[in-house]
């Protein structure tokens, strides 16, 4: 049987895969510590539980509103009015099941075939996929280890062309877990407004940033109309599985938005919603406990990567990711390269890593290789996947 030819254009998400290979392995008995998937190892704080639970014994097993039930839009609205200091109308966000929709959406509303498309590199490797998938073409912005992961705004300015629709960011980033900064955020709305562009704005991981204040480029003067706002809650309240996201855009965007839900899975679980209510409007204490404790364990993975002998590697400003340099490692071992050399640190160390171009493939002018570690695991498998890594590379 034919299958569409558009499939040919979708990637993947290279983590499941890892996560497959992984899950394969222990299941043939075999002791693996794994750094590869991005998924809080904290169980969804009891009170959200305890909400949506209540929620479903009070009925809420029915379809909702493909925007999203009106009290949680409302919470939303007034949860990004606080944090982001605008006002936002719950008519301004749109509900969706997990936060990856909100992507495709973006894509499908705002760019036409041939359109071009900034994104960061190494980036959610999503980002690409989906701006192929719908026949745009994708322009890689490279982030520079020599600027904590940040890109240069020069290089932004030349990869801006007379098709250019649209730049994404993502600050806190995924796999660095660089930030950008006030002025990167400044410098991206004046092109933004002078180009005439849309921004998508991956705001997933606000809520971890470990050295000051996350900052969001929707709060600047004239933004707000031409910025998409990803956010959800499977990071910051560990509730990967319920699936539970939203953005915040302009009211006729939101429309058009709403009109893709409508006809792709026509609304969000309500239970979910409610549980979501809980999770912004009810105690923070085990989300703050969380956050404090992958603070830690940033901290400890840095210092053990940085005693490894070829390797080095950046302290993030935020998420949970480390992505270290590992060029001499690979040179020592004779690897041709990151991918490699994860293939060789899961059967020779036993640890699960994700090379550097599971996000993206590399850049013109890059000539340095680099692998992706999740910090969130447990401390214990922090030190003893790392010794692992120590003892299989320095020889």
């Amino acid at each position: 049987m034919q299958i569409a030819n558009r499939m040919n254009l979708l990637g993947t998400e290279t983590a499941f895969e890892v996560l497959a290979e992984v899950n394969r392995l222990k299941a043939e008995g075999k002791d693996i510590i794994s750094f590869a998937i991005g998924e809080p190892d904290f169980d969804t704080p009891s009170n959200i539980i305890d909400s949506g639970i209540k929620a479903l014994q009070e009925g809420y097993t029915h379809y909702g509103p493909s925007a999203g039930l009106m009290p949680f839009r409302e919470s939303i609205a007034r949860y990004i009015s606080c944090t982001r200091g605008i006002e936002i109308n719950p008519e301004e966000v749109v509900v969706t099941p997990g936060a990856k929709p909100i992507i495709f959406f973006s894509m499908l509303v705002c760019i036409n075939e041939g359109d071009e498309v900034i994104y960061p590199n190494p980036g959610f490797p999503i980002y690409e996929s989906v701006i192929n998938f719908v026949g745009a073409k994708a322009i890689p912005l490279p982030l520079l280890e020599e600027k904590n992961f940040r890109f240069d705004i020069g290089w932004l300015k030349n990869k801006i062309s007379d098709h250019t629709k649209m730049i994404i960011i993502n600050s806190p980033q995924n796999p660095t877990g660089g930030i950008l900064t006030e002025e990167d955020l400044r410098e991206i709305a004046e092109l933004a407004i002078k180009y005439d562009l849309w921004i998508f704005s991956d705001e997933i991981y606000c809520n971890m940033v470990y050295d000051g204040e996350f900052k969001s480029i929707i709060s600047l003067p004239g933004m707000k109309e031409r910025t998409i706002l990803l956010d959800g809650f499977s990071k910051t309240y560990a509730m990967t599985g319920w699936r539970l996201g939203f953005g915040v855009m302009n009211v006729n965007l939101a429309t058009q938005f709403i009109r893709l839900e409508t006809n792709s899975v026509s609304c969000t679980a309500t239970f979910t919603q409610v549980a979501g209510i809980e999770a912004l409007e009810g105690s923070q204490e085990k989300s703050q406990e969380m956050i404090r404790e992958f603070r830690m364990r940033r901290n400890i993975i840095v210092e053990a990567l940085n005693d490894i002998e070829g390797i080095t590697c950046k302290k993030p400003g935020g998420a949970f990711y480390v992505f270290p340099n590992v060029t001499k490692v690979c040179h020592r071992l004779n690897l041709k390269n990151s991918k490699e050399l994860q293939q060789y640190l899961l059967y020779k160390a036993g640890v699960a890593v994700l090379a550097r171009t599971c996000f993206g493939k590399k850049n013109q002018e890059e000539n340095q290789e680099y692998i992706r570690l999740s910090y969130a695991t447990s401390r214990e498998n922090i030190i003893e996947g790392i010794k692992r890594i120590k003892k299989a590379v320095e020889k």
